[in-house]
């Protein structure tokens, strides 16, 4: 009986052991489960498909009307790129007054030492050979609330406000500007002929009406054109660079002296000025020219361009895609063409977005570009459900420079039927449910 109760005794000392841990494993199991779902790739839980085989069609079309009001940045200068022709960029841009009622005191005692446009570097694109500068007063009004494009032109007077011997400028965004016993952020310095700063110092202290308010000295003076004109530029030379008109520092300043005081006074640009960007661009003999008249061309490679042109990738069997698809991931790779250290680059950011009603918007999507992979990278997977969901009906994506108002960049992307190893591709990743 002793032997028999001992057994039975191992015997459910056994069981109890074997119960025990596998209730611990169950539990053990359930919990690693709990914790992995908020970790884990959804992919891995539900039964996926992926795909990265679709047929993609690429061109580039021209952009008729591109409003350049208001812009972020003015833009000035102009470079021959080897690949889309060249590019001139200017700006027109109103001016206030500091103060109104100036008091300058008796003419005859101040004297004229400089009047200087400073204007803010906020960027550039190409390299830094010299440029030629024409500054012009503007002869017809223009208006804040005014739609201007980039083909716009305003009539100008003949003369060149630019000083003898400042008509040349070599650009240096990165450098250091001090004024007076001050450094300031980088500034592009444009000396204007004393005869300006002499007019307007006769104006105000005259006694007329011109300097008493805004509106009445914008009507006086109704601004400035800034261009250059420089000689036909080689292949690969030259630049455009981008200025904040809005920072405090972008100014037209008279400086004076009465007696042995130096003084200042400025006419300030800022948001309650009207300004905008004109562009040139000539694409004539270029392969973006090409891409442009033929459509079908762009399967090899395609362009977006600042002020001209943008990029399409059409994907029409997105709509072939289940009805009932739920997209985990939609990814667009887009392969570029650029030479590490050559002078005219692709942007940090690509705009990707879609027509609606004839204008862009819809998806308000950035593709982000990989230095090292050269190639920008767009997460559609909002684009791709829209549009299985049928919120949106278009299959065709519209690439564009992200600053396409207040940049020169421009971008070459490889085609489906490109000759480089990387093509485009659209990888996907769904269930069915």
């Amino acid at each position: 009986m002793v032997k028999y109760h001992a057994t039975f005794q191992r015997y459910l000392l056994r069981a109890s052991i074997i119960l025990i841990s596998a209730l611990a494993l169950i539990a053990c199991k359930k919990k690693e489960n709990g914790l992995g779902k908020d970790v884990l790739d959804p992919n891995s839980l539900l039964n996926s498909s992926q795909v990265d085989t679709f047929e993609l069609q690429t061109f580039t079309y021209v952009e008729d009307s591109i409003i350049t009001d208001n812009p972020a940045y003015a833009v000035l200068g102009s470079y021959n790129d080897p690949n889309f022709g060249t590019v001139n960029a200017s700006f027109y841009t109103q001016f206030r007054l500091s103060g109104v009622n100036p008091n300058f005191g008796n003419l005859a005692n101040i004297t004229i030492d400089s009047i200087v446009l400073g204007l803010e570097y906020r960027g550039f694109y190409g390299e830094f050979s010299a440029q030629n500068l024409e500054v012009y007063e503007i002869s017809e009004s223009f208006y804040r609330d005014s739609t201007y494009y980039a083909f716009d032109h305003l009539n100008t007077y003949s003369t060149n406000l630019v000083a003898p011997g400042s008509e040349t400028f070599v650009p240096n965004p990165s450098g250091i500007t001090v004024i007076g016993e001050d450094t300031v952020d980088t500034q592009l310095r444009i000396h204007l002929k004393k005869s300006l700063a002499q007019r307007f110092l006769y104006e105000a202290v005259t006694g007329g009406s011109n300097f008493a308010s805004n509106d009445n000295f914008l009507k006086y003076f109704k601004g400035l054109k800034v261009r250059v004109n420089n000689p036909p530029q080689a292949s690969g030379k030259g630049g455009v660079f981008y200025f904040d008109l809005n920072d405090p520092l972008s100014k037209m300043t008279i400086y004076y002296t009465v007696g042995d005081d130096n003084k200042t006074f400025d006419l300030l640009i800022n948001s309650e000025c009207a300004d905008f960007n004109h562009v040139d661009i000539d694409n004539s003999g270029k392969p973006v020219q090409n891409v442009i008249n033929d459509t079908l061309s762009g399967q090899k490679e395609f362009y977006a361009q600042s002020f001209k042109s943008r990029a399409v990738v059409n994907i029409p069997s997105l709509k072939d895609l289940p009805k009932n698809a739920i997209i985990h991931s939609a990814q667009l790779i887009l392969p570029v063409q650029h030479q590490t250290g050559a002078k005219y680059y692709p942007g940090d950011d690509l705009s990707v977005s879609v027509r609606v009603d004839g204008n862009l918007g819809g998806i308000g999507v950035l593709g982000l570009y990989d230095v090292f992979k050269k190639q920008y990278t767009a997460d559609i997977r909002n684009y791709v459900q829209a549009l299985i969901a049928g919120d949106i009906s278009t299959t065709e994506l519209i690439l564009s420079p992200r600053f396409f108002i207040n940049s020169a960049d421009r971008i070459i992307f490889n085609g489906p039927e490109t000759i480089n190893k990387m093509r485009p591709r659209v990888v996907l990743t769904y269930t069915e449910f």
